[in-house]
């Protein structure tokens, strides 16, 4: 589904590159999770694969589309969950759903059908005419991903889909991407939570100093590695245990 081939990006007045050189392949309907410490270039991949910023050198396909021919066919076929709330407080989740449903195309009962339908699978039902400045994080963070699958999306990108939010929303966020997963969409995700991530993705990359150190299933990684016993060790071997605190 994904095809990356010696990509990199170099931000300008920037001395060093965030990205270098990344070569991968992500198979259709994967769950590929993105894992690395702060400032290892996490964002700034998945921002060129969803088209947001332009590429220093090398190239990607997303279901055999290049980003210089086919950039727009290619944003109809990605969805994005960022890791800042895309959404507009004053208005309501309905409000906010019905306009970001329109910029995909969709309109009128089918449009008014795909967010019910989600705001009830993820609780929300109750709640969807009321302002969003009033919600918790973890309502604007199940809001957030409902906004970017509205349309089918054949991929998904997300940018830390469950920071800050309690446990019953990460929950339903996870299942509800299992659901979308299992129904045929491929989804590369990023996060911090390293249990998370060893459970729910079916393959997992790291990440640091822009470079892709490893990658495989988080059961082969962990066996590869002498004396890891889960992925959090297996990530702290690779990257190291000094502290990545950037501005």
């Amino acid at each position: 589904m994904i095809t990356i081939n010696q990509l990199s990006k170099k931000y300008k007045d920037s001395e060093e590159f965030s990205v270098s050189n990344i070569d991968l392949v992500i198979e259709n309907q994967e769950i590929f999770g993105l894992l690395g410490p702060n400032g290892a270039g996490k964002t700034t991949l998945i921002s060129m694969l969803s088209s947001l910023i332009k590429p220093t050198e090398g190239s990607f396909t997303i279901n055999e589309l290049t980003y210089k021919q086919n950039k727009n066919k290619l944003k109809q076929i990605i969805g994005i969950v960022p890791q800042e709330y895309a959404l507009y407080p004053s208005l309501t989740a309905y409000e906010n759903l019905f306009y970001l449903g329109s910029m995909y195309g969709l309109k009128g009962n089918t449009l008014k059908q795909l967010i019910e339908q989600h705001i009830e699978i993820l609780g929300l039902t109750e709640f969807l005419n009321k302002k969003i400045l009033h919600f918790s994080g973890g309502m604007k963070r199940r809001i957030n991903l409902i906004g970017s699958i509205l349309h089918e999306p054949k991929v998904l990108f997300l940018d830390e889909p469950t920071v800050g939010v309690d446990v019953q929303s990460k929950n339903a966020i996870i299942s509800h991407l299992k659901e979308l997963n299992k129904n045929g969409a491929t989804i590369v995700y990023t996060s911090h939570h390293l249990n998370e991530a060893e459970n729910f993705c079916t393959r997992v990359g790291i990440i640091d100093h822009g470079k892709l150190i490893c990658n495989g299933k988080p059961s082969e990684l962990i066996k590869q590695e002498e004396g890891a016993h889960n992925l959090e060790e297996v990530f702290i071997a690779k990257t190291g245990k000094e502290l990545r605190d950037y501005v």
